[in-house]
């Protein structure tokens, strides 16, 4: 593994220069289906102010960084489901667009093993710099997307889609799929019904990840406070290994939710 070069400044105000790209993109604006999904940890991106964090290119291509082939499964998905798409640009290692501002993960100074140098002793500063230059826009535009689709009475069902990694801390995860969910399960519980009656695949109800207020962003604030039938969505990042996997699992999990979508209440 190559070493990696010292961070920059730590980068407060302007974090974002002019010929960056935007904090987030938007597939199948105006699509037709209730669906809207969303992909917290699509990108991988650094500003260019932030360096490389002081972090080794080959970490930089790992799943500390981002969800391993989220970002082309909820492209697919939001096609077969003719469903509106925000996708994150930037690395989680910058700033985690699902965690609360403030809290230990939203900047993390090490993930799993690796050491994150340029997340170290930040400035109230720099941390407000990345929320207002990622985090805030992000969230906002889902907002306001959600708000929009409430003023033309166009129903909105929440998924947010993720991936998780095989082996965490040396520990393999036995389950292929993760639904995830906090206090309101009327989606999620059909969803997992679903995903298990096929016999094939191991499904994690709230594993490898649960839902809280405490660790989660995107499930509470847009999904719960809004009322909004929702789930999160986990898939392992080896089963998305190639573009035609992630149309693949991308085919069945359209059906699958749109089958939850008929039995939830």
């Amino acid at each position: 593994m190559t070493g990696s070069t010292a961070a920059p400044s730590r980068a407060g105000p302007g974090l974002l220069a002019a010929d960056e790209p935007a904090p987030f993109t938007v597939e199948n604006a105006g699509a037709a289906s209730p669906f809207l999904l969303i992909s917290d940890h699509a990108g991988r991106r650094l500003p260019r102010a932030l360096g490389d964090l002081g972090v080794a290119e080959d970490d930089l291509q790992r799943h500390i960084a981002w969800d391993l082939g989220a970002a082309g499964l909820a492209s697919q998905l939001a096609r077969g489901l003719d469903a509106w798409l925000i996708q994150q640009t930037y690395s989680r290692l910058v700033i985690d667009c699902n965690r609360p501002p403030g809290v230990p993960g939203s900047i993390p100074v090490r993930s799993e093993r690796t050491e994150i140098p340029g997340n170290r002793d930040l400035s109230a500063a720099a941390r407000a710099a990345r929320e207002a230059a990622i985090f805030h826009p992000y969230h906002a535009r889902i907002a306001a997307e959600i708000e929009a689709r409430q003023a033309r009475s166009q129903p909105t069902v929440l998924v947010s889609v993720h991936s998780f990694t095989p082996v965490y801390m040396e520990q393999a995860r036995r389950w292929h799929l993760g639904v995830l969910y906090g206090r309101d399960a009327r989606l999620a519980h059909p969803l997992r019904d679903v995903m298990r009656s096929t016999g094939e695949w191991q499904v994690g109800d709230n594993e490898p990840y649960a839902v809280s207020d405490a660790t989660d962003y995107a499930v509470p604030v847009h999904g719960e406070r809004g009322g909004l039938r929702h789930v999160a969505i986990e898939v392992r990042q080896d089963l998305l290994a190639t573009a035609e996997d992630q149309l693949a699992w991308a085919e069945r999990l359209g059906t699958w939710l749109e089958q939850a979508l008929a039995l939830s209440s």
